[in-house]
């Protein structure tokens, strides 16, 4: 059986909330559940499977406490670990909508780690992602502002999908 870790960084508690509530779905352990704020990337190590999540801030921005976590991930090799993204956004930030969470799939390509997850974007509404590549987005995007009552939906299908991927 893989051993999977929650990495999330959250300044406002939405996404730690997230972060959570995945981990319930797929009955993963509270004490693998990590704020990057209080972690080091080594602790990746400890685990097969890396669920990652942040929230979107500014005009596109990663989540401030995610800055030095992933200075350190990118200098990481992660060819045996699978990797799997989430993250919080404003839909009503059209054109920046979860870009966090593009902005770490993209960061982290050099690792050599599998990704999965990908998630498509119907019942989104926003005009542009960082986080939508070829058509998906590379992980669940959610958003907990204007549409928490899909949230706990979205988080079911995706939790599905991981363990067909897994």
């Amino acid at each position: 059986m893989k051993k999977i870790g929650i990495f999330y960084g959250s300044s406002t508690g939405t996404t730690k909330s997230v972060a959570e509530r995945i981990g319930t779905t797929l009955g993963i352990s509270k004490e693998d559940v990590f704020d990057v704020a209080n972690v080091s990337p080594s602790k990746l190590a400890d685990y097969d499977v890396l669920l990652l999540g942040t929230s979107t801030w500014g005009s596109g921005e990663l989540e401030d406490d995610w800055y030095d976590f992933i200075a350190g991930v990118e200098e990481m090799y992660l060819k045996d670990k699978t990797i799997a993204l989430f993250g919080c956004g404003d839909e009503n930030m059209s054109d920046t909508f979860c870009d966090g969470v593009g902005i770490l799939y993209d960061r982290l390509q050099k690792t050599d780690a599998k990704f999965i997850g990908a998630f498509n974007t119907e019942g989104y509404e926003f005009s542009n992602s960082e986080a939508v590549k070829n058509g998906s987005a590379v992980g669940l995007l959610l958003d907990e502002v204007n549409k928490p009552s899909l949230s706990d939906k979205r988080i079911a299908e995706w939790s599905e999908l991981l363990k067909s991927e897994f």
